[in-house]
């Protein structure tokens, strides 16, 4: 009935569909206990609690309940002296306690179960502190399913391994000691970006919320507390995994030690340090005393991860392992033959990789996931496209730094920090292209935000390519959460470092003013993957980019015996970094500034977009991705786009066409979802002057205007137009006929009215002479399919 710290991380997987190695998992505080001659393991539920001793104590510990982990029959006897039991540990741990079950079902739709007859221990590690033992669990299937009759979907089955109906796990399990006094906790503010822990108090009947946030940290308490620089008792120790490939192991050292700028400046010395593991080291970098990076690969992985395991009562950091994706250094100097993409835009409706199960209310903590590989591929391909030269030194300092990069990110995760997506904003166009500025400040005002390369457009000046140092922002956190202070002044202290969220460089927002994979947010300034000031100009500045590198590969003379795959991951992520921009620019439709300020800042939490810059935003969608001649190609170049043969797909045509579709669907996911039609009803009345909003009129008409413009003038509609004008269609037919229950009346009022001006407009444009029997055919149905859902009658969705 002590409590003491239990972790589980995955050691080993199978490298497929979020199944990695090298990964944290979850932890508990927990306890064994004793009911007859059967030991419980058991996790005590923090959640929610009361000062002990107190009657509210009582009711608290009577009203939630703990969790069982595992259990195991007694083994032997009680030891007469001591009283200790003697638990067989099979019996306790060949048992699925990571909920891995239920991952291998999500993934691969199959009833896998663990086989405890091949399951086995594979390493022990005891320590006065912590016991350490990996169990390599077998999961198997009896046999797979016969594929579906006709053209049902199949789900695959594992393909990394050698038989897809067996496959082995590991699991790193930790019982560790507590630390034997409580770190004292230490409150959030929301205007700062940290992880938190957040418990429930039920000590106090009159408090407001009782709920409360403490900042995750690590204990960091100075040897010399009168000395303006002290080194702390116990520094923040990263060991590098023995599995980091040694050359880049002085980068990844790096990126650590780059926080002590921040840590030096409130006092610490050396408060982090780093040590490398050996092959001589008995103990594993997984065990829930040591903080590690280790190197893990995946057939289709591409991120770096952060996570930290933390007492739950206090915030305090126990343990972190940062897992770091073989791409981010292979992939930023890959050969010209290697990772060529099939997809040709990116797939925002994808499902999501299977993370390890975490405990509610702990966030992810960082997944730098397929949009940072497609980033990284398309500056390397620009980059070669310019004449860099893959294997020579410059591209190996470029990759170096990208590895520096991303370890200070993670870094600063394992510290306790959260994402800054409004921190690359900081910088001015013109400081982003000095290289004297971006070494010396970076190129964001954190290195907690998404940044894409610092890519020049053609004959600017190049600034550094990636985020070389922390920025202010990483200063102001950390002084937050890990200055020491008295604990009578603490609280008055803590205001003060707080007041300054109003500073520029200090400017904060995270994922969730961000959005997420199925919404986009409401914020044009907080986005993944920009830089600048002026996010829109940055967006026109990267179709720059996309049609020099197309530019310079359509007329690229491969070398003889080169393989034609050369140009097509080329035009593949010109594809994808137009695809990562275009919906960010459609936020500025609707969009509405956010500020997490308190009272007295002057500046209003919530403000709409003003009306110019939506406008500005839909010239430039309109003008970029909805005309046809932004996306064409010399019929030569495109004869030339090869596949890899080995893995020649059911089609081997790379399709211009639905490349071009998807970009324009995330586009009119965004302006004519429900969301952004009431956010434009609404914002009539968040300004005194009507007409400084953009009206939702003004946007349906304008969309129309845009798509339909070759029918408003009867002349030829080109396929990719038609394919956007059918798109359109389904929408304005879905909203008219069959509207969401959520959806604003005045949404299908206008788009009706819409609908029947087109109607004219395709009654006449169908006559006139010279079109295509493909255009005068789409015309025809398009008028049809108006014409009947016009005289529909009206399907209501939901109560």
């Amino acid at each position: 009935d002590k409590p003491f710290f239990f972790t589980y991380n995955i050691a080993r997987s199978i490298g497929e569909r979020g199944l990695y190695g090298s990964q944290m998992g979850s932890s508990r505080i927990a306890f064994f206990h004793r009911i007859g001659n059967w030991v419980q393991l058991i996790a005590r539920n923090e959640e929610f609690f009361a000062a002990q001793g107190t009657p509210q104590a009582e009711f608290v510990a009577e009203s939630f309940s703990d969790s069982l982990i595992a259990s195991a029959p007694l083994a032997a006897l009680p030891n007469p002296a001591s009283k200790a039991v003697l638990v067989e540990v099979n019996a306790l741990l060949f048992a699925d306690i990571p909920g891995y079950l239920t991952r291998l079902e999500t993934v691969f739709r199959l009833p896998f179960a663990l086989d405890t007859r091949n399951t086995a221990i594979t390493q022990v590690n005891n320590s006065e502190r912590l016991s350490g033992l990996q169990v390599q669990a077998h999961y198997a299937v009896p046999k797979l399913p016969a594929p579906p009759l006709g053209s049902a979907p199949v789900q695959e089955p594992p393909r990394t391994t050698p038989d897809p109906r067996s496959l082995f796990v590991s699991f790193y399990y930790s019982f560790a000691q507590l630390p034997a006094d409580a770190m004292a906790p230490r409150l959030a503010d929301q205007r700062i970006g940290h992880f938190t822990s957040s418990r429930v108090d039920y000590s106090d009947d009159t408090a407001i919320k009782p709920r409360v946030h403490y900042v995750r940290r690590w204990r960091l308490e100075k040897t010399d507390l009168s000395a303006e620089l002290s080194e702390p008792r116990q520094p923040i120790v990263y060991w590098l995994d023995k599995n980091v490939p040694a050359k880049y192991r002085a980068s990844v050292a790096a990126g650590v030690l780059e926080w002590n700028k921040a840590f030096a400046r409130i006092g610490f010395k050396d408060a982090l340090v780093v040590k490398q593991q050996t092959g001589q080291d008995s103990f594993s970098t997984l065990d829930a005393h040591h903080a590690s990076i280790r190197w893990f690969a995946g057939t289709d992985v591409a991120f770096a991860i952060g996570p930290s395991q933390v007492d739950p009562r206090t915030g305090e950091i126990l343990d972190a392992d940062i897992g770091m994706s073989d791409v981010f250094a292979r992939g930023a100097r890959r050969l010209v033959v290697e990772d060529t993409g099939r997809d040709m835009a990116v797939d925002r409706n994808a499902p999501l990789p299977a993370y390890p199960q975490r405990v509610r209310n702990e966030p992810l903590a960082c997944n730098y996931a397929v949009e940072a590989a497609h980033e990284l591929h398309f500056a390397m391909d620009l980059l070669e496209a310019r004449g860099l030269v893959m294997d020579g030194a410059e591209a190996d300092a470029i990759a170096q730094a990208y590895v520096k990069y991303i370890t200070m990110h993670e870094v600063g995760h394992t510290l306790g920090l959260r994402h800054n997506f409004r921190a690359s904003t900081a910088y001015s166009f013109a400081e982003l292209r000095d290289p004297e500025f971006t070494r010396q400040h970076g190129i964001a005002a954190s290195v907690m935000d998404y940044t894409p390369y610092n890519l020049a457009v053609a004959g600017e000046l190049q600034g550094e390519y990636v985020q070389s140092t922390i920025g202010p922002y990483d200063y102001w956190a950390i002084e937050y959460a890990y200055t020491p202070l008295a604990p009578a002044h603490e609280e008055a202290e803590l205001a003060k470092i707080a007041a300054r969220s109003t500073e520029p460089a200090l400017a904060y927002a995270t994922d969730e003013e961000a959005g997420g994979r199925q919404y986009i947010g409401i914020d044009p300034d907080v986005n993944r993957f920009d830089l600048g000031p002026d996010p829109l100009l940055y967006y026109k500045r990267r179709m720059q980019l996309s049609r020099e590198l197309w530019d310079r590969i359509e007329s690229l003379q491969l070398a003889p015996g080169e393989s034609y795959e050369r140009l097509t991951r080329s035009l593949v992520s010109g594809f994808r970094s137009i695809a990562q921009i275009a919906p960010l620019a459609a936020k500025y439709v609707g969009g509405i500034a956010h500020r997490r300020d308190f009272a007295g800042s002057g500046r209003p939490l919530y403000e709409p977009t003003p009306v110019s810059r939506q406008r500005e935003a839909l010239a430039l969608l309109t003008g970029d991705f909805f005309k046809a001649d932004s996306f064409r190609f010399k019929p030569g170049f495109l004869s030339r786009i090869g596949i890899d043969q080995f893995e020649r797909p059911a089609n081997p045509i790379i399709s211009i066409a639905d490349a071009v579709l998807n970009i324009q669907k995330a586009i009119l996911d965004h302006l004519m979802s429900e969301t952004v039609a009431a956010r434009l009803l609404e914002s009539q009345e968040r300004v005194a002057d009507g007409s400084q909003v953009l009206r939702l009129s003004a946007l349906y008409e304008i969309l129309q205007a845009a798509i339909w413009s070759e029918a408003r003038a009867g002349k030829e509609a080109s396929a990719l137009r038609r394919n956007l004008q059918r798109e359109h269609l389904r929408r304005v037919a879905n909203a008219v006929l069959k509207p969401a229950a959520t959806a604003p009346a005045d949404a299908r009022s206008l788009l009706r009215a819409n609908a029947q001006r087109l109607v004219a407009e395709l009654r006449a444009a169908r006559s006139k002479p010279g079109l295509s029997m493909e255009t005068r055919a789409h015309y025809a149905e398009s008028l049809n399919s108006l014409e009947e859902t016009l005289k529909a009658a009206l399907q209501r969705a939901g109560p």
